[in-house]
């Protein structure tokens, strides 16, 4: 624990900052599980509205960086070669 008082600020705004990362982090996560559940069923109407919204949630948490860009770039291009498999 840090002793002097800037520094004990810089600690709980960076526990703040983490703690708003990994909620958008998990958000991003639970749109891609999402996806990912609606091709292995193989319903396309589903999955494109899915994709819908993970892409979203990828390209917003590129915005407000928690996702390196490069890093977006291959989830939505994975979730684009998946999606153009479904039947």
């Amino acid at each position: 624990m840090p002793n002097i008082k800037s520094a004990k600020k810089r600690d709980l705004i960076g526990k703040a900052r983490n703690a708003r990362n990994r909620a958008r982090k998990s958000d991003m996560k639970t749109a891609v599980k999402k996806f990912e559940a609606a091709v292995a069923e193989n319903d396309r109407a589903v999955a494109e509205t899915a994709y819908r919204v993970a892409v979203k949630k990828v390209d917003q948490a590129v915005a407000r960086g928690v996702l390196h860009k490069n890093a977006a770039a291959h989830k939505k291009s994975a979730m684009t070669l998946k999606l153009n498999q479904v039947g």
